[in-house]
């Protein structure tokens, strides 16, 4: 009888910890650059200890690059739903034709409808974008008030964002909560203020990805090549969708199936339609392939995707050395910058965190100052240090603030790097957060600078590899997706 009590309660706590476990998991933190702001802007390594400020360190100057906060999907993207409702109509009418059993087909199936349907326009900013945007404005103001006492004026807090109305929106957004209550506007007490933008065509501070021509060559090589990386995954996943639900879903149903379950759940909060057809390893999967896509067209894939950002981080640290000359001549308060405050795309905000070298192992930061190729992150369950979903969510930012020191520390200057608001640690500082400016300057930021804009971008590619670009990722694919557990199985059977 004790033995049949024992066994009962083993069991019981065994199903708690199974339900505790699949509660556990929030597909909203697996939805690559698609995740809201709030779902990930927590999730970190606990590994890494923060520095403590040194006593006497006080912040004098910020620059902030952000990305606009969370969208609606843009126009063509809708008409895709649109497009994709009336075939999953043909997909449950087939099945129904071939009198297939249909009890496993989700009842949100039958007759779907897209939210956005009958919408004109998209990728505006959504009410939760802003809501990001003005809550970040809130904590910065909070988090570093000394900063932000000073009246208003825009050449003491430089507001810019990118002609994309977004952007500008979600710039408008944060500028509203951090000079919350500093105005005489409304009830709320709002203050104007200014957002400056440079045209499109000439953006080379926030939109250098629209201006630089060898890669948008680049990008526009090798974006049929990752599509066909992701191929595998998207039959297995395809497969066993079909097997589940009986339906005679394809590779293009799946990649859609998927799409619908990023725009639901980041926007909607709906997790229970289209992300509860895929598993949590193959919600893993998926989001790993739209992980190696930003890797390897926005990210560490190759050099050109953040040289061709040199003129930003030039301008920071520009910004931070008019700081430290206006702070070693005594300038009067209110007479120079305290913050430069930028709202662009993942575009911007991927390639200037691989200007820093952030996300990466110290001996991987070696490789890309002597120009070495990168491993791409490792399939799961392996561990990886890139995830889409922390490098670039919705809103997501870096923050590099500048901090004077007493003049018995180890450096007059040093610089904070804060990722999505938390501290983060940089493999050029020694996997510091908190760095000397020299040391700062020496080793992340002058590596770069022997790399001109114009140069990078604009004068034609005559490296014979560049033709091979594709097969060669494709082949790192290929022995990637060959580590498994020393079983025959063919690449297929391991995705």
């Amino acid at each position: 009888m004790e033995w049949a009590m024992v066994f009962l309660l083993l069991s019981f706590v065994s199903l708690c910890y199974l339900s505790n476990s699949e509660q556990a998991f929030d597909v909203r933190k697996h939805l690559s650059t698609v995740s809201r702001y709030s779902v990930v802007k927590d999730v970190a390594d606990n590994g890494f200890i923060p520095s403590v400020i040194p006593e006497g360190c006080n912040p004098i100057h910020l620059n902030l690059v952000a990305r606009h906060g969370t969208r609606s999907p843009t126009k063509k993207r809708m008409r895709e739903l649109d497009n994709f409702a009336a075939h999953l109509d043909v997909l449950v009418r087939d099945a129904k034709e071939q009198k297939l059993p249909l009890q496993n087909v989700p009842s949100w199936l039958h007759g779907w409808r897209s939210p956005w349907k009958g919408k004109l326009r998209g990728g505006e900013l959504v009410s939760k974008g802003e809501d990001e945007l003005y809550d970040l404005g809130i904590r910065i103001r909070e988090r570093f008030a000394d900063l932000f006492k000073e009246e208003y004026h825009p050449d003491i807090y430089t507001i810019k964002a990118t002609q994309v109305p977004r952007a500008s929106a979600s710039a408008v957004a944060f500028g509203m909560g951090l000079f919350n209550g500093r105005g005489s506007l409304g009830p709320g007490r709002h203050r104007a203020f200014a957002v400056t933008s440079e045209s499109r065509a000439s953006d080379i501070l926030l939109r250098f990805h629209d201006c630089c021509e060898n890669y948008k060559n680049f990008r526009k090589q090798q974006e049929p090549a990752v599509d066909k990386l992701k191929e595998p995954i998207l039959d297995e996943i395809t497969s066993a969708l079909v097997k589940r639900y009986g339906l005679n879903f394809t590779r293009q149903d799946t990649s859609s199936l998927w799409f619908l379950c990023k725009q639901e759940a980041s926007l909607l909060d709906i997790t229970d339609q289209a992300c509860s057809l895929f598993s949590p390893p193959e919600v893993n999967l998926l989001e790993w392939t739209d992980d190696l896509e930003v890797y390897i067209l926005k990210g560490y894939g190759k050099s050109l995707n953040y040289r061709m950002g040199v003129p930003l981080l030039e301008d920071v640290v520009q910004s931070m050395d008019q700081a430290i000359k206006a702070k070693e001549e005594r300038h009067a308060p209110g007479s120079y910058e305290k913050a430069r405050l930028r709202f662009a795309h993942a575009e911007t905000v991927v390639p200037f965190s691989c200007l820093l070298g952030l996300f990466l192992e110290g001996s991987e930061f070696q490789k890309i100052q002597k120009e070495q190729p990168l491993q791409l992150p490792p399939k799961p369950p392996q561990k990886r240090n890139w995830w889409g979903s922390i490098v670039a969510p919705f809103a997501g930012n870096n923050m590099l603030v500048l901090y004077s020191c007493p003049a018995n520390s180890t450096s007059k200057y040093f610089v904070q790097v804060l990722h999505n608001e938390r501290s983060i640690p940089m493999p050029g500082c020694d996997g510091s957060d908190f760095c000397p400016y020299e040391v700062f300057k020496e080793r992340i930021v002058s590596p770069h600078l022997k790399h001109d804009f114009n140069t990078v971008c604009n004068v034609k590619l005559e490296h014979p590899e560049q033709k091979a670009t594709s097969s060669k990722i494709y082949l790192m694919f290929q022995w990637l997706f060959s580590l498994g557990k020393g079983d025959n199985k063919s690449h297929k059977d391991e995705f």
